[in-house]
């Protein structure tokens, strides 16, 4: 693959993580606005014609019981941490379409961290969103990678800010 549809790629795939990003700021958000009461009240009302289908319903079981223990001090972390989580991909995927090299080395160890974190979650849900995720983000990692040694290779010395 050369240079240039690498470099595709690697917006790409920034652009993707901008959009997922500011899908959990949103998410963010919206969990500190909504009620768990509200929450658990939609869970219910989206999951009872599957249930009444398939009382047996993997996903739809696993959403009412997760919403069960929902309590106001859980869905402030989920809050917190989807907006930490998304405010922190935005500002790096912003340094890094904009070539600032204090991005790269950033985004390598934030995105590090994140897939540490990933694994670690993995350990206890056996989530296989989690693998996918983490399989994307180490991509990410490989591309970033790439591009920075890319960037420091035909940037001046004294350039950068």
């Amino acid at each position: 693959m050369n240079e240039r549809r690498i470099h595709q790629v690697f917006v790409v795939s920034l652009l993707l993580k901008a959009a997922h990003a500011v899908i959990e700021c949103v998410g963010g958000v919206a969990l500190y606005l909504i009620p768990p009461a509200t929450i658990a009240g939609l869970v219910n009302l989206w999951t009872q014609d599957e249930l009444l289908e398939d009382p047996n319903d993997l996903v739809a079981n696993r959403l009412l019981a997760w919403t069960q223990g929902f309590s106001l001090e859980t869905e402030h972390f989920y809050a917190l941490y989807l907006l930490v989580h998304g405010v922190t991909k935005v500002l790096l995927v912003a340094g890094l379409l904009r070539g600032k090299l204090w991005a790269y080395p950033a985004s390598l160890v934030v995105m590090g961290i994140f897939v540490l974190y990933q694994i670690y979650r993995f350990t206890l849900t056996h989530g296989l969103g989690l693998i996918a995720l983490t399989l994307f983000d180490l991509v990410v990692i490989w591309l970033i990678w790439h591009e920075w040694r890319v960037v420091r290779r035909h940037r001046p010395v004294a350039a950068d800010t």
